[in-house]
């Protein structure tokens, strides 16, 4: 690594649903830049064929299966990492359900509580059995997901906004509890990006043009783009950034 403000050399990062779409990515551009990853998501044969493809490049990595919304496979994930590489540096939480189309009104109770417990509560629950190890150090950074979903209302997934609504809310008071602890949380909002969970849409050529229009830069996004960005909340070159919601959307909230 040319620039130590890019290097993550020695750092281990935990990245949960990162066998597919914008976690995948991420975890490939933090191996890129020397850091351990520990690739994990329901299925462990994903798992197990991600890390395989990542050590094949040269890279370290580890496959952990974890449901994260099963608090006893969250501290199984959080266990085994730091029982192989003795430390959890980068925390990304970016595993996230949405079983749900249609509004807020039509909700059931099942569908609000899978909703709210695997985006919100498995967070809550992961980011409070990584921190204290952090704070023991002096460092970390943690990356919440959020979403453009959590910045304004929408009639097909509204609770989903909802639920990242709470993760940003989340990453700005574990900003305010571990900063003086020299941990950084920061959170992430996507706008529309090229991953299964957007599928239907960006399949469909009138679809995605009416999006591509409505956004300045005229695309949609790429996994990759939201990598980059988790890549810089993760190094020194944002050691001063904490608390925020950075939107990643090719300016289309800003219209």
């Amino acid at each position: 690594m040319n620039n130590p403000l890019f290097d993550l050399t020695g750092k281990v990062a935990l990245i949960t649903g990162s066998t597919k779409g914008i976690g995948r990515s991420i975890a490939e551009e933090m191996a890129k830049c020397g850091a351990k990853v520990v690739i994990s998501s329901r299925k462990a044969d994903a798992c197990e064929a991600v890390a395989n493809e990542l050590k094949e490049a040269g890279h370290e990595a580890v496959a952990v299966p974890c449901h994260v919304g099963r608090k006893e496979d969250l501290q199984r994930l959080v266990d085994i990492t730091l029982q192989t590489w003795g430390r959890i540096d980068v925390l990304v939480c970016n595993a996230a359900t949405n079983p749900v189309y249609g509004p807020t009104s039509g909700m059931t109770d099942d569908a609000w509580d899978k909703i709210m417990d695997t985006n919100v509560k498995g967070t809550f629950w992961l980011t409070n059995m990584v921190l204290p190890q952090m704070a023991e150090r002096g460092e970390g950074s943690v990356i919440l997901l959020s979403s453009i979903a959590a910045l304004r209302g929408n009639t097909v997934i509204g609770t989903y906004g909802v639920s990242k609504a709470a993760e940003a809310a989340l990453a700005r008071n574990l900003a305010v509890e571990w900063g003086p602890k020299g941990i950084r949380v920061n959170a992430i909002a996507p706008g529309l990006i090229r991953t299964d969970f957007a599928k239907a849409l960006w399949e469909d050529p009138k679809r995605v043009k009416q999006a591509e229009d409505k956004t300045p830069l005229r695309r949609i996004g790429d996994p990759v783009d939201i990598a980059g960005l988790a890549v810089f909340l993760s190094t020194p070159a944002s050691a001063y950034i904490t608390g925020q919601v950075i939107v990643a959307d090719g300016g289309e909230t800003a219209c």
